[in-house]
């Protein structure tokens, strides 16, 4: 009898523990307007590739927004509706004039902000359509959302985060463990037959169909489940 696959045994107990004791916390905005916060602190999170901040209220309650570029210990953050273009500021996107970079979009107002919130990434406000905002996305493609969303002014922090490469397995191998992922990844073809249906043979190919029926057992369950179609999906010649 064969081995479980790694579908299977994600479902069991986890062999990678995370350790989310690390972890600093949620980084979202808090549904408060009309509101000034300071920066109290600049904090690594091994979970997140920007760099958070831990800002204070008035009140004395503190929460972490993703800092953007250039903020620093002592600043003032200013969250309402008529704010000034100041990088870190957060507003509606009906107030950002086009052609600003933001950052920390909420995709439907109030959500704490759920768009461009890696390190460096920015998204862009495209136009202003009264109640609908159309938002130039870090992939290039282009969302409207709700005018009453929330973004942060400028750049998030963390840029050039992936212009050092990866040089030892060992790298990318403590990277993983600090988020809890399983590395490295190995493809079924590459196993042996008893660890995988793709594995085994002279050569690393699949050896047959790789489309299996929606009501396989999870054993059986790899590549392409149930499909509509496959292959690069050439256009037929039409007959003149």
């Amino acid at each position: 009898m064969g081995k479980r696959t790694r579908s299977q045994r994600r479902g069991s107990s986890p062999k990678n523990r995370v350790r989310s004791h690390r972890f600093p916390g949620r980084s979202q905005v808090p549904r408060i307007e009309d509101e000034v916060v300071t920066v109290v602190e600049l904090i690594h999170s091994p979970v997140h590739t920007a760099p958070l901040a831990r800002v204070k209220m008035d009140s004395g309650e503190d929460f972490h927004i993703v800092a953007t570029e250039g903020m620093g210990v002592g600043q003032k953050i200013a969250i309402g509706g008529n704010v000034s273009l100041r990088p870190g500021n957060i507003t509606t996107l009906g107030s950002i004039p086009e052609g600003t970079p933001i950052s920390n979009v909420e995709a439907r107002p109030g959500d704490g902000g759920k768009i461009a919130r890696s390190g460096g990434n920015s998204a862009v406000v495209e136009s202003n359509m009264g109640d609908i905002v159309r938002v130039r996305l870090p992939s290039g493609r282009m969302k409207e959302l709700n005018a009453n969303c929330r973004a942060s002014i400028g750049i998030l922090g963390g840029h050039g985060r992936t212009d050092k490469p990866m040089m030892k397995a060992g790298s990318a191998h403590y990277r993983a463990k600090a988020r809890g992922k399983l590395y490295p990844s190995v493809s079924g073809v590459a196993m042996n037959p008893v660890d995988h249906p793709h594995g085994g043979g002279n050569h690393q190919a699949v050896h047959g169909p790789n489309s299996v029926p929606r009501t396989a057992p999870p054993g059986q369950k790899v590549g392409h489940i149930a499909p509509s179609r496959t292959g690069r999906g050439r256009s037929k010649s039409k007959e003149v």
